[in-house]
């Protein structure tokens, strides 16, 4: 791949039966960035992940990707083996991807200190907290130093502190130069992504930098203790955020959207046929 390339789906279609999961989605994953995919559930964002890693075939549209030994996979689950040890669990991958003898054991004594699993070596997967498992699972899919990371929702169900350590780990990938994209429900792990997709029943409504993203929003937000249409309007905290489209008065105070309006407006736009 050269320099002004990148990794990523183009115009990806896929469907599943009658059911269309992608709608002509285009992912760009730069080497050194992470991409983050946005969106609820059933929006598409592992659909994309999993045609990355070959799971699924588009019906329309092309998959750009290294070769399976290159790319480094987390799934939704916890990736890894709940019998294996930790060491066990690092061996079996490592020999996988063809790493032995003093190479595998310098890679896997810099990636479980990093992560804090040092003196875990000899525990079960299965007897590790979530957060822990979730960081073995990452530390498999960077064993052996691929050029494509993907992670799906790498962080959710983590505690607080598991949540910063594997960031860590996430940027420290980025900075060796690893094309990372990963999905998240965390809006303020997106905001730390170089690009970001938002994605809404398989199709992109957002698309760029964090900074674009926040600009993104078609029509007015405003802020009330009594949304006039709540089927538009969303809690926050003790308030609600209601979206008003091109051209209709609003009611409240404007705000301006943070990231999470911005994914919440978007999508009642698509609903409503607003143009973006």
């Amino acid at each position: 791949m050269s320099a002004q390339q990148a990794w990523g789906v183009r115009d990806l279609t896929v469907t599943f039966g009658d059911v269309v999961a992608l709608d002509d989605v285009s992912v760009d994953v730069p080497d050194g960035q992470v991409v983050g995919l946005v969106g609820g559930d059933g929006a598409g964002k592992t659909t994309v992940l999993r045609a990355l890693v070959g799971e699924v075939r588009a019906q329309r549209g092309s998959v750009h990707a290294p070769p399976a030994s290159r790319i480094g996979y987390l799934p939704a689950s916890s990736g890894s083996w709940a019998e294996l040890s930790v060491r066990e669990n690092v061996d079996f991958v490592g020999k996988s991807f063809g790493l032995r003898g003093p190479a595998l054991a310098a890679r896997s004594e810099t990636l479980l200190e990093r992560a804090g699993l040092t003196g875990a070596r000899d525990r079960l997967a299965r007897q590790l907290s979530g957060g822990m498992r979730r960081k073995l699972g990452f530390c498999l899919a960077v064993l052996a130093e691929p050029e494509l990371l993907v992670l799906d929702e790498p962080s959710t169900g983590v505690d607080p502190v598991s949540r910063v350590e594997l960031w860590r780990l996430v940027s420290e990938a980025a900075a060796r130069g690893t094309a990372v994209v990963m999905s998240t429900t965390y809006l303020d792990e997106a905001e730390r992504c170089a690009a970001l997709v938002v994605l809404d029943d398989g199709h992109v409504l957002v698309s760029g930098p964090p900074d674009q993203a926040l600009d993104a929003v078609t029509g007015t937000v405003t802020v009330t203790t009594s949304p006039t249409h709540p089927e538009r309007a969303w809690r926050r905290g003790r308030e609600h955020h209601e979206w008003w489209p091109p051209g209709e008065r609003a009611h409240g105070q404007v705000v301006t959207p943070d990231l999470e309006d911005v994914v919440i407006a978007a999508s009642l736009a698509r609903r409503a046929g607003v143009p973006a």
